[in-house]
């Protein structure tokens, strides 16, 4: 959810060419005999507190987040999220249930109780239904960029990106035991909040910070932090923050979009360093763009954004992969990077893997299986799951 802004240092300045890079992760915890979300976060907070991991809850009382340290390094990243999913997976157990990675629950109730605490309380009081219904898991990214002038300008070129972004990620397609015939659930319930979705064209960091006082002034947001779009510029931190992704089923899932994300920043900073000016793309094609990727995923169609012409996700892909390609290059990661993208063509994502999955065995099957790619197992420091495990 992210509604507290994230008290972690996710990311933050950089010194070199290549930016920072950052990862939240949000979670549901299960009960491991009836598989339905575990009402118990603060114990396992507390819990994890005592391994050595910051833990911290999220609006339902269902669900927590970790929030990497800054890193400078994708591997040094996958070391982080490795560990943190560990740990956190074990403090879980030790409280009677278990760490899943999916967008959306996968079984139980339409509403869940409200996690004790003030900011999560107010919401829950202002908002009503909207704020229990929001048992829903992302996975933020945060990339480093120091000033808020030119992280606006970044925003607005990587915002045609988005649905691509929201088509490779989706994972949550099994919501309460039923196929909801889209691939991100969690993307269509995310939209429902006032400030949600893609966000508008911003001439100016002071246009941003315009439009953001004014939501909060009329009511429709409690302050500059729930301004929930899918990119923006850290209301805490130096970066921006891309936030339409779906919490992935794997380390290495995730792993992908941080590469991806990274790379799409530093893209868009070479390109305001350049004075280029980022295609002014409708907020209309973004929203359309963004609803046929949450219910198409990664093996179904898209639409470009800025033609609003029918393509597949797939090419939609090979054209973002191309548009960063000079930035992984810098990095290393294009050969891994689109050796990943290829397979997640064929395979398809975590949706995909649910819809499957759900067809050969029984819902209590499926979450048991989820929850076992969710944790990394091995002595190693790389996940070494395939998409299709």
């Amino acid at each position: 959810m992210g509604a507290t802004c994230s008290t972690g240092s996710t990311a933050g300045r950089y010194e070199s060419t290549t930016p920072t890079v950052g990862v939240e992760e949000e979670f549901i915890l299960v009960d491991p005999t009836s598989w339905l979300p575990s009402t118990d976060n603060a114990a396992v907070a507390e819990t994890a507190s005592t391994l050595g991991l910051d833990l911290q809850l999220e609006l339902s009382r269902c669900q927590v987040e970790t929030n990497s340290p800054v890193c400078q390094s994708i591997d040094e990243l996958r070391t982080h999220l490795i560990d943190m999913r560990r740990l956190a997976a074990k403090a879980a157990e030790l409280n009677g249930c278990r760490l899943l990675a999916v967008g959306a629950p996968l079984s139980g109730p339409s509403r869940f109780e409200i996690s004790d605490s003030p900011r999560y309380r107010q919401m829950g009081e202002h908002f009503g239904a909207l704020a229990a219904e929001q048992s829903i898991c992302g996975c933020h990214i945060h990339v480093g960029v120091a000033d808020q002038v030119e992280a606006v300008q970044v925003c607005n070129h990587v915002r045609i990106w988005l649905p691509a972004l929201l088509a490779l990620s989706a994972n949550s397609r099994i919501h309460q035991g039923v196929d909801t015939d889209f691939a991100s659930w969690r993307a269509i319930q995310w939209s429902r909040w006032p400030v949600a979705g893609p966000p508008p064209y911003f001439e100016t960091a002071g246009d941003f910070d315009t439009a953001v006082a004014k939501m909060v002034d009329c009511g429709v947001m409690l302050d500059k932090r729930m301004a929930y779009w899918d990119i923006r510029p850290s209301c805490h931190l130096p970066t921006v923050e891309i936030r339409v992704c779906d919490v992935q089923p794997t380390v290495d899932d995730t792993v992908l979009l941080a590469a991806l994300v990274r790379a799409l920043v530093a893209t868009a900073l070479r390109a305001v360093e350049r004075g280029v000016v980022a295609p002014r793309t409708s907020l209309e094609n973004l929203r359309l763009a963004t609803w046929v990727s949450a219910k198409e995923g990664v093996l179904g169609a898209s639409i470009d954004p800025v033609t609003t012409q029918r393509i597949s996700a797939t090419e939609q892909l090979h054209r973002l992969l191309i548009h960063v390609r000079d930035s992984l290059d810098e990095t290393g990661e294009y050969t891994s990077v689109e050796s990943a993208l290829r397979d997640k063509c064929v395979t398809g994502g975590g949706s995909d893997w649910q819809q499957r999955t759900l067809r050969q065995v029984c819902l209590r099957k499926l979450i048991a299986r989820a929850v076992e790619r969710t944790v990394p197992t091995g002595t190693d420091t790389h996940d070494g799951s395939t998409p299709d495990q």
